[in-house]
């Protein structure tokens, strides 16, 4: 492998970036493609896109016959709950079933105790201090289940202006109208608040806590495999 190429890749890898190494068998000929390179007239954009969602490796035969094979590096997915309730308790071993490095977050220490969440997954603070030294990226989703506005708008807006692949928020579609004056307040714009899965989860008319928690995974999952639907109205 040539060295820039490697050096390239390993930094793309330590600043959490999504990377494609294309290699020619034949030739040993390679390139890499970063995630938010414009490759609209790549003929194998279509490819890239399904590989950064699926990220998955493997051999594809290129438009003019090559083999190539398509080395895929993903960053692994994160899952920010902020505020830890009950809906959080189900939710933690079920994200880390699938994958997920999941932290929760909270700064009201009558919840956030180290009894009700397993070790290492809790940061007893208010998220705007442990956002500072971890912030959001594009492989972190985010899930704001506290219904208090002071803890959770200031993780909703960072998640939006990151490019976050889904964030959603609890509450009635009241309490979300009310987020969205506030939000538009702040400066976010329409596009970027039609991006909030609200209210949270897929809807599979779930009603336990158990139950929404496998809504809102439902949902991340979704958002991190499938390619976006379009926008109503549009062919």
């Amino acid at each position: 492998m040539d060295l820039s190429i490697l050096s390239a890749l390993n930094e793309e890898r330590l600043s959490r970036r999504a990377t494609i190494l294309v290699t020619d068998t034949t030739t040993g000929q390679q390139r890499l493609v970063r995630k938010g390179d414009d490759t609209a007239t790549d003929p194998l954009a279509d490819e890239f896109s399904r590989r950064f969602r699926s990220g998955k490796s493997g051999m594809i035969e290129g438009p003019d016959g090559a083999s190539l094979f398509l080395t895929v590096s993903v960053p692994p997915p994160r899952l920010v709950i902020i505020g830890a309730v009950h809906i959080s308790q189900a939710l933690v071993p079920m994200a880390e079933a699938t994958g997920f490095d999941v932290t929760v977050i909270d700064p009201r220490t009558a919840f956030a105790t180290e009894d009700r969440f397993p070790a290492g997954k809790l940061r007893a603070e208010w998220p705007e201090d442990v956002l500072k030294d971890h912030p959001l990226d594009s492989y972190t989703a985010v899930a704001a289940v506290t219904h208090d506005p002071k803890i959770d708008d200031m993780p909703l807006i960072s998640a939006l202006t990151s490019g976050c692949f889904y964030v959603g928020a609890l509450g009635s579609r009241k309490t979300h109208g009310k987020r969205l004056e506030r939000f538009r307040a702040e400066g976010v714009s329409d596009a970027q608040i039609a991006r909030i899965d609200a209210p949270i989860g897929l809807d599979i008319g779930a009603s336990s806590p158990a139950e929404i928690a496998v809504s809102i995974l439902a949902g991340i999952i979704k958002a991190l495999r499938k390619e976006p639907e379009p926008a109503a109205g549009v062919a």
